[in-house]
């Protein structure tokens, strides 16, 4: 399921100009997921691997004026496609690798992550990365607008056993990455996987 980021860039440049005309309808699923996330005003949020940044207009209108989004992306294609939309309006972005994030430990209070653990080249380092960056109790959705079922169909495939999306496998890995699985969905119109950054930090890694 992982990739490494230059296959990312490399897919991703491609089809960054029509990404958004591809998904015109996921609006309404991208805005739900956030308020699942229940951010509070003032809070600082991660959108990681923001790609055309099309949850930073959500997470702006849940934190707030007051409040820190910032979009992150290993693609400058997707990024420009984000400025083109508008989007950098709500939220600063920042050319950055998801497992290698130009934050502080602890400084953010959320996550938001779309289509992100087929894209980690190491999900379980990329989950620790991101645990680094949040403060403890701090909050991880990992969402898509359809799910595992629905996504594999569309690629003409079917889920496998080794799905790191598939919660029998999720839970252990963000367990051992510093997070608590609270939610996990797994519909055709919906993947949500809610997670919680406990206080004990990530076990070592052998």
């Amino acid at each position: 399921m992982s990739d490494d980021p230059a296959r990312v860039k490399e897919f991703f440049t491609a089809r960054a100009e029509n990404w958004d005309a591809r998904f015109p309808d996921d609006g309404p699923a991208y805005a739900a997921a956030v308020a699942d996330l229940g951010l509070r005003r003032g809070d600082a949020v991660l959108d990681a691997g923001c790609g055309t940044g099309r949850a930073l207009p959500a997470l702006r209108g849940a934190v707030g004026a007051d409040g820190i989004v910032l979009g992150c992306d290993v693609t400058p294609a997707m990024l420009a496609a984000a400025v083109r939309a508008g989007r950098d309006r709500d939220g600063g972005l920042v050319l950055a690798d998801v497992a290698r994030l130009p934050i502080h430990d602890g400084a953010l209070d959320a996550v938001f992550a779309a289509g992100l653990i087929s894209h980690l080249t190491d999900v379980e380092s990329g989950f620790r990365e991101l645990a680094r960056a949040v403060r403890p109790g701090g909050r991880l959705a990992l969402f898509h607008p359809v799910g595992r079922a629905a996504l594999a169909a569309r690629h003409g495939r079917q889920v496998t056993p080794d799905d790191e999306r598939a919660e029998p496998m999720l839970r252990p890995l963000l367990a051992r990455s510093g997070w608590h699985l609270v939610s996990y969905t797994d519909e055709d119109d919906r993947y949500l996987a809610l997670a919680v950054r406990g206080t004990g930090g990530p076990r070592p890694a052998v």
